[in-house]
């Protein structure tokens, strides 16, 4: 079907179609084309039928990048990461609806009312603090609930399996005996510089190890991409915006915050005539004018008398207190500016504004130059977009559409699954270079939504299928690989025969170390692998010790074991062993249970 729009994409019917098409988004949104060409092109992966979308797993990169629990630099990861959270965490949700569990609203209103996260210094829950909080971490107040829904349920799904599974007080005694434990022994690291070991690399050797290891030496089918990108962000960091419509939209801004002020007030009525009332406030605006401070003109002229004692100050105040001319009066002040004479309720005020609780221009002048010129490149960005719609779709190639755009055509290097980087490593985007349509019929691709601000087209400049890499190529590195591993087993073999003579009652010419109550807890300098095959090791007779050859990373070691121990009972080290015992079977029935769920599912990514 696209086959045939594409070839007919300059006829009057296609036109017509096309304009079709564009009525519907603009009317209904790109929503109302899905049901006709297939799925959300945003959808980055789908279990049993439900779609996870690309904002989903943006939200949640963005939240983790927010915490500061995540570098930036491992953005890449992370992304791959919260999808594949989302997956496990959509299985359970899932898993977790057909076991009928549920929360309703009540119990809901209940958790969240007493989370601490949400309380006031007076330990009650404050519902400007939700807010802010819930803000703070890219939620609504309806989202939360949703999110906090779901997680309860998953949580009473593996408390329940957690709590369905337990040990018994031998088995608990026992382990703890084991983790006490501790050992004595002696050792000896052997590495190239302490034994004679003739290298010998061979040929044959060569090719056996290349034929028994070819799948390190297999190149994934890769890509070579070009693409162009529309950036609102970039777009907006090159539009000029002057200090008069930042300082316009800084008020904007801040219109309705609250607000110190005072006034000086003049009334009329028994004892003065409205226009006597008038003169004496002109002539209290005078004195302003003349550099009169306003706490001293209060004084001498406010009929206010309470608030003229504290220079006219009236307190904090909110939009609305007042209402009517004095809320038009004092909130279209900025801060430190003085009103003229105005008539109100009966009399005359002179308000001044001599604080807004709000950050200062200057602190929010990059903010509100962003906002702005994202305001003022809005209607550019989308007739971009929809060029870009319009062009890459007919299009036979991304350098023209670029040209057209002025956009930068971007050109990667080779590319295999789940390789790409920057805008091409975000969830699903270089999927769409292994696309049929992308990379069988060579067509551009569809316009990808990354988030709001940022479209991508993209385009598969070469390809190359999956292959063997030749050994010429890789010889160097094989050969390397066969030159440790001949290494590795000299010197083992050389361990292994000390040891068997040391198990013989025989002499051998070693530089012992002595390794003294060794348990499985010890923070020790000593590899780990030496660690864990001591603890392997069966118990040496009464006086006697037990040899053994141990393989390392980096050579080998001879070891004898001296004595084991029962070290030391701690009953709170038991309780602590206890509980991670515990902890560590209720993991191993929920990961069960998450490997079956894995394995059942239809999941598409």
């Amino acid at each position: 079907m696209l086959q045939s729009i594409r070839d007919g994409s300059r006829s009057w019917g296609a036109k017509i179609i096309i304009g079709l098409m564009v009525a519907a988004m603009a009317l209904f949104g790109v929503e109302s084309l899905f049901s006709v060409f297939g799925s959300d092109p945003n959808e980055v992966a789908s279990v049993n039928g439900e779609p996870i979308m690309r904002q989903q797993v943006e939200l949640e990169v963005q939240r983790a990048l927010r915490s500061g629990q995540v570098p930036p630099e491992q953005e890449r990861a992370l992304r791959n990461d919260m999808l594949d959270q989302l997956i496990t965490q959509q299985l359970l949700t899932q898993y977790a609806d057909d076991g009928g569990f549920y929360v309703s609203d009540a119990q809901l209103d209940q958790i969240i009312v007493g989370l601490p996260e949400f309380h006031d210094q007076n330990g009650r829950f404050s519902a400007d603090i939700f807010r802010n909080r819930l803000a703070g971490a890219g939620y609504s107040p309806v989202s939360f609930r949703q999110d906090l829904r779901v997680d309860i349920m998953r949580q009473q799904l593996q408390q329940g399996l957690a709590f369905s599974d337990f040990s018994l007080p031998s088995e608990q005694a026992r382990l703890a005996e084991l983790q006490r434990q501790a050992r004595s022994f002696r050792y000896v690291l052997l590495d190239s510089d302490n034994a004679d070991i003739d290298i010998n690399v061979t040929d044959e050797q060569v090719q056996a190890y290349y034929d028994a290891n070819q799948e390190r030496f297999e190149r994934p089918e890769q890509v070579r991409v070009e693409y162009v990108l529309i950036d609102r962000q970039a777009m907006a960091a090159e539009s000029d915006v002057d200090e008069d419509t930042l300082r316009s939209a800084w008020r904007e801004q801040n219109r309705d915050a609250d607000r110190r002020v005072s006034h000086i007030m003049v009334t009329f009525g028994d004892e003065r005539t409205r226009e006597q009332a008038r003169d004496i406030a002109d002539t209290a605006r005078e004195a302003l004018d003349e550099g009169e401070s306003f706490a001293d003109t209060a004084l001498r002229y406010s009929d206010d008398t309470a608030s003229a004692e504290e220079g006219g100050d009236l307190g904090v105040i909110s939009r609305g207190i007042f209402g009517g001319e004095f809320d038009n009066t004092a909130f279209a002040l900025e801060e430190g500016q003085t009103s003229g004479v105005v008539e109100i309720d009966g009399a005359f005020h002179i308000l001044q504004v001599t604080e807004i609780d709000a950050p200062s221009f200057e602190d929010q002048r990059e903010v509100l130059r962003q906002n702005v010129a994202l305001n003022d490149v809005n209607n550019a960005f989308n007739t971009k977009v929809q060029q870009l719609i319009d062009e890459s779709f007919a299009a036979d190639d991304l350098q023209s559409v670029a040209d057209d755009l002025d956009l930068t055509l971007n050109q990667t290097d080779w590319l295999a699954r789940g390789e790409g980087e920057g805008v091409l490593s975000e969830p699903g985007v270089l999927d769409e270079a292994f696309s049929d349509e992308v990379l069988e019929e060579r067509y551009n691709s569809e316009v990808i939504e990354l988030d709001d601000d940022r479209r991508l087209v993209l385009r598969v400049a070469e390809q190359r299928d999956a292959t063997l890499i030749s050994l010429d190529e890789v010889r160097e590195e094989v050969e390397q690989a066969v030159a440790l591993q001949q290494r590795q087993e000299a010197l083992l073999e050389q361990a292994r025969a000390m040891a068997a003579e040391l198990a013989s009652g025989n002499a051998v010419d070693a530089d012992w170390q002595e390794a003294t109550n060794v348990s499985r807890q010890s923070d020790t300098a000593l590899p780990q692998a030496l660690v864990q095959e001591v603890f392997r090791m069966p118990h040496p007779e009464e006086g006697e010790s037990r040899y053994r050859a141990i393989a390392l990373p980096q050579g080998a070691a001879l070891v004898a074991l001296d004595e084991v121990s029962d070290g030391e009972a701690d009953e709170q080290m038991q309780g602590f062993i206890a509980q991670m015992a515990e902890q560590l079977r209720a993991q191993f029935v929920i990961q069960g249970l998450i490997d079956d769920l894995h394995r059942d599912a239809d999941i598409e990514r």
